[in-house]
């Protein structure tokens, strides 16, 4: 299925922090490949989190260094300034996905047709999907839903991941895909924020050991959300 291999790992991360930087290094150091959704809106902006006892950095990349510190990854859509979409009207959610869309696809060079859907809880539904398929340049869309399996979906506009980085089975999660064996296509799509390492929800340590434990297999193929879905 990838280039002849029924396997694929890959990694989705939002909102474009610095922390990418540091998160980049551990991927591209084990020939690994993530997606990055940003908002372009916010590009440059400066700012804290506090959760889980920490107050951590949520600093944005600056719109002129997507590029160089994105290459040989994927850049996505995350809305230009992180609203909930289910809570607007149509020509509102257009309107922040195209533009996004439009906006990081100038920066990047190419076209950007991924995205992920910004906020927490219940963060999209089947009309905002409708409305993202039918009026927008998006291929696919990530929601925060775990589904802790490996199967293909069919839906790619309310594509839900495998596991989120920072849950207790994070690592078992991993094991029972490279454990694996199946004549079906099996999808390993891990998603996170970079910061959250800085907050200790995971340690930037344990991730490097899973990425380190995830790299270098034969049957795996390793590529970005776009790589391994369209």
């Amino acid at each position: 299925m990838w280039n002849g291999k029924n396997k694929a790992v890959t990694f989705s991360f939002d909102d474009g922090v610095t922390q990418d930087i540091r998160l980049i290094e551990i991927l591209n150091k084990y020939g690994l490949k993530g997606t990055f959704n940003l908002n372009s809106s916010l590009l440059g902006l400066q700012g804290e989190l506090s959760f889980n006892n920490h107050v951590v950095r949520h600093d944005k990349i600056p719109a002129c260094k997507v590029k160089e510190i994105y290459a040989g990854h994927e850049v996505a859509v995350h809305t230009l300034t992180h609203p909930n979409l289910t809570g607007l009207d149509e020509e509102t959610i257009v309107y922040q996905v195209e533009e996004d869309r439009k906006q990081l696809s100038r920066l990047c060079g190419y076209e950007v047709v991924g995205m992920a859907y910004p906020c927490g809880g219940v963060n999209n539904d089947d009309r905002v999907a409708g409305i993202i398929r039918t009026r927008t340049g998006v291929k696919y869309s990530r929601t925060i839903t775990s589904t802790e399996d490996f199967n293909l979906q069919s839906n790619y506009f309310r594509f839900n991941p495998s596991v989120y980085y920072a849950q207790d089975n994070f690592e078992q999660i991993v094991d029972e895909f490279l454990a694996t064996q199946s004549s079906e296509p099996q999808l390993l799509y891990i998603w996170g924020h970079a910061y959250e390492m800085d907050g200790g929800l995971i340690s930037w340590e344990k991730f490097e050991k899973i990425c380190q434990k995830i790299s270098g297999k034969a049957d795996i193929f390793y590529g970005t959300n776009k790589e391994v879905l369209l």
